[in-house]
């Protein structure tokens, strides 16, 4: 779960690195009610799960409440590359001497953690890692030992910060190190650090990624989820408790075991690509136990996606049988048809494994005109697609 910047920041103060305060608002009126409180200079900061914001718009000074007031409505509703703003965080402006990068991070290509440090933070991080990668340091972190006094020893001296900031970025890095080991992130990082006229160091800025796998150590981590930024269909599905990600394309996609539902989407794509690029529209795993239940709430979510046009069920059964996968996608369809949502797009399925050929018997039985059986998964996957753009 990536975090908006307020509330980074207040897991950053929680554990004691030094940031600065501020205001969520949602109206332009209580932003120049917020202005009013914090007094002088302020900054209204557009809250969206994505960077990018300053190029966009999204960050504005304001010397009075009155322009603060103005500079939230200019920056409320605009779109930040996809995002749309509904609050804004109103906060004291800072004088900034100087700018740095820091962060700490999951390198799941190399199994490992990973901290990286620049002398030189600010809007361009992206473009300095690219055109200037020496300027970033990247230091491994032991995940045995984690960032102590002399892992951030070695990663201040490998980005090269001054010793007038020295002992402050140590001690900041220790702090954000215990930020991302107890709140089980996979992500922390500040840009900028900013170096003040007064020499101080502050955490300008935070951006914070958490693990869900470990929601259930955090009970007080679902306070900070905002259910008005998730799609809806995937607000859904998790309430269902559907591994459920929607995706941009036509082709519904249901399948047991996220390998399997991985390698699907590959191929359907890949297929797609002869139908004017027909697209998965979803990843959805229903795991091992496929029951009835299961599969009418899986097709359900999918049907309610306005942009599919046809659903691929491959099912490889192991634990699970294909019989008993075949009674629940036929009962599925009963059961939404008793709810007066009846199925009117086609299902391609594919049955492979154990009972295969039982579990296809009983889909014929059936006999639902809006379902093919399809023997491999490479054909299943082109008529699906074909379908898809049938449907168009």
């Amino acid at each position: 779960m990536d975090l908006y910047e307020f509330q980074a920041k207040e897991l950053f103060a929680k554990h004691g690195v030094p940031t600065q305060s501020g205001e969520v608002v949602r109206t332009p009126s209580h932003a120049f009610e917020a202005a009013e409180r914090i007094g002088g200079l302020v900054v209204v900061k557009a809250q969206v799960k994505t960077g990018g914001r300053g190029k966009a718009g999204g960050v504005k000074l304001a010397k009075d409440p009155a322009e603060a007031r103005e500079r939230a409505h200019d920056i409320l509703g605009l779109d930040i590359k996809g995002h749309v703003v509904h609050q804004v965080l109103v906060t004291p402006a800072a004088d900034i001497a100087e700018e740095y990068y820091v962060s700490l991070l999951l390198d799941r290509a190399n199994r490992t953690f990973l901290a990286m440090a620049s002398k030189e933070g600010g809007v361009e991080i992206e473009q300095l890692a690219v055109e200037r990668p020496d300027a970033l340091a990247k230091v491994v972190v032991d995940p045995l030992v984690g960032v102590d006094r002399a892992k951030a020893d070695e990663i201040v001296d490998a980005a090269g910060f001054d010793d007038s900031v020295r002992e402050q970025v140590v001690a900041i890095l220790e702090k954000l190190w215990d930020v991302f080991v107890r709140e089980d992130a996979t992500l922390v990082e500040v840009n900028p650090l900013v170096k003040t006229p007064t020499g101080e160091v502050l955490a300008l800025d935070g951006k914070v990624s958490l693990d869900g796998n470990a929601d259930f150590r955090h009970p007080d981590h679902e306070a900070l989820v905002d259910s008005s930024a998730e799609d809806p269909l995937e607000l859904r599905a998790k309430e269902k408790d559907l591994n459920y990600v929607k995706l941009q394309g036509s082709v519904g996609i249901i399948g047991n075991g996220a390998g399997l539902v991985m390698s699907t989407l590959d191929v359907v794509a890949y297929a797609g690509e002869e139908f004017g690029g027909q697209s998965p529209a979803n990843f959805l795993d229903i795991g091992g136990g496929a029951s009835a239940q299961v599969m009418a709430d899986g097709l359900e979510i999918i049907l309610s996606d306005a942009d599919v046009r046809s659903v691929f069920v491959n099912v490889f059964g192991g634990i699970t049988a294909c019989d008993e996968v075949a009674n629940g996608i036929v009962q599925a369809l009963e059961m939404l048809a008793a709810k007066g949502e009846a199925v009117t797009k086609p299902l391609v399925v594919r049955l492979d494994g154990n009972n295969a050929d039982v579990g296809r018997q009983i889909l014929r039985d059936a006999g639902n005109p809006l379902v093919e059986l399809v023997d491999t998964m490479d054909d299943a996957a082109r008529r699906v697609a074909e379908l898809a753009a049938q449907g168009a």
